[in-house]
């Protein structure tokens, strides 16, 4: 089924800020394992696979759509040098595809693709999922202190 350029474009544009983010991801997951701590890295890393599911799901998308994915184009990654700036680098990349995503939804639906609204709105919801974990960390920070918190992640 040939698919709307545009959307296509806004399609491969969700798959580079994906592709940024397992990456951005990866990288914050292992320096919190070897920092030692556990949880943190987990669900870090759990967050980054979720990515990479979107990842595949857009993927297919843009297959299905006849065009072409762009696999080979990152955008600038933010790595956090300690947890604090970690997590606001994270929730700020959540927050942008949380935008990228309800752009993306206005534009299936002019372009009359529901399917691809459809699955963008999953996606989001996952992306929503994500801010709220962040933000809850950041919250926990601010009420504990980063020592206590970091006790907790070990």
């Amino acid at each position: 089924m040939k698919g709307d350029k545009k959307l296509i474009e806004a399609l491969n544009s969700l798959l580079a800020d994906e592709l940024t983010a397992i990456s951005q991801y990866m990288v914050h997951s292992e320096m919190c394992d070897n920092w030692g701590y556990g949880k943190l890295h987990k669900s870090i890393e759990k967050r980054a696979v979720d990515e990479m599911k979107h990842a595949e799901t857009l993927i297919g998308r843009i297959l299905f759509l006849e065009g072409l994915p762009i696999v080979s184009e990152l955008k600038k990654m933010h790595i956090g040098a300690e947890i604090p700036k970690m997590m606001a680098n994270d929730h700020e990349k959540e927050l942008d595809a949380v935008k990228s995503y309800n752009a993306a939804i206005k534009l299936a639906g002019e372009v009359k693709d529901f399917a691809t609204r459809e699955m963008l709105e999953s996606i989001l919801k996952d992306e929503d999922g994500h801010v709220d974990g962040i933000e809850m960390n950041i919250d926990q920070i601010g009420q504990m202190g980063l020592a206590v918190y970091l006790t907790t992640q070990v």
